[in-house]
């Protein structure tokens, strides 16, 4: 059923559904998350899954055409799947409602046994146990990220000796900086051949509207750091109760030197107690910093969901097909696929 057409019963069996569920507690499941991806544009279907009572049993939002749904968020979300109570997921039978045939994932979090024959590949999507502050993070990290929490310190006061006075804003509603931050990050997709995922206006609209989320259990995070006027770093990620998530970082070439994106998550960390964040989730993926800074995580899965043989078997061989070329020398040029 459309979003706007969920009932307050139902956006409330939503919240209690997830607060039963602790693998849930990425704000991508927040019924905030759904609301502001309708509300910037994208019209949002759920799938209603009802146990024998009628009662609400499970939902999943997503983005529908046709007979194929996509996951909210698509392609920007990096935890998905359905909302249920621990212990009680739906069956990926149960997703296939209202005439759907095909249900497609791409940062599943496995909901149990019954999903493994649909899920294609794994990777690793690792996060920062920020309970405690910056000095408890530092007993806990690995030795290359002690290392290079020392070194952002050391380029922090390398900034101020030859910049001038740093500022910091670990938790701000700045339009300015907001767009700042997207122009940078454009760049950087074309920098790197990456496709752009802002070059879709719904998307900066997302953005913009996260941002001025101020729920108390739901909303929009942005952190800057700033020499004078110049933008030197910032983050902007979706924080539901004690996890941030780290969604678009970003700094400004002229200041690669002095290691700027590790200056920012330094100052996030030691900022996480007053914020009540208590865990940092960086996204799929194991890219260097993400080793580096990680202190444990989860895995997260692509998975294709149908009942149809042809169509499955259609689907793993064309995922097939893309993972070779992807691993092959022509990979840069996929990246704009």
């Amino acid at each position: 059923m459309p979003f706007a057409e969920l009932s307050v019963q139902e956006i409330d069996a939503w919240h209690e559904l997830r607060a039963d569920n602790p693998a849930l507690d990425s704000p991508y499941f927040h019924p905030g998350f759904a609301a502001a991806v309708q509300a910037s544009g994208r019209p949002v279907s759920v799938v209603v899954v009802r146990d024998s009572a009628g009662a609400v049993s499970g939902l999943l939002p997503g983005h529908r055409q046709g007979a194929v749904l996509q996951p909210v968020g698509w392609p920007g979300a990096d935890f998905q799947g359905p909302v249920f109570a621990t212990g009680r997921a739906p069956s990926p039978a149960e997703l296939l409602a209202d005439g759907l045939r095909v249900v497609e994932f791409d940062h599943l979090v496995r909901p149990g046994p019954d999903f493994d024959p649909c899920i294609i590949s794994s990777e690793p999507s690792p996060c920062i146990d920020t309970s405690g502050g910056l000095d408890d993070y530092l007993g806990r990290a690995s030795r290359s990220g002690k290392d290079k929490m020392k070194e952002a310190r050391r380029c922090l006061a390398k900034a101020e000796r030859d910049y001038g006075p740093v500022r910091f804003a670990i938790d701000v509603v700045d339009q300015d900086g907001l767009t700042r931050l997207i122009e940078l990050k454009r760049d950087q997709y074309r920098a790197t051949g990456s496709r752009d995922y802002f070059a879709q206006s719904g998307h900066i609209q997302l953005m913009h509207r996260l941002l001025h989320t101020r729920e108390p259990a739901f909303g929009g995070v942005l952190s800057t750091v700033h020499i004078g006027d110049c933008l030197m770093a910032a983050h902007f990620g979706i924080r539901s109760d004690h996890v941030l998530h780290w969604w678009f970082p970003v700094y400004d070439p002229v200041y690669a030197q002095l290691s700027p994106g590790w200056i920012l998550l330094r100052e996030v960390i030691a900022a996480a107690p007053e914020l009540g964040i208590r865990r940092i989730d960086l996204g799929r993926g194991y890219d260097e910093y993400k080793r580096r800074a990680s202190t444990g995580g989860t895995s997260v899965h692509r998975a294709f969901i149908t009942n149809s043989s042809t169509r499955r078997m259609l689907h793993s061989g064309r995922h097939a097909v893309v993972n070779t070329v992807k691993m092959s020398p022509l990979a840069p040029g996929l990246r704009k696929v």
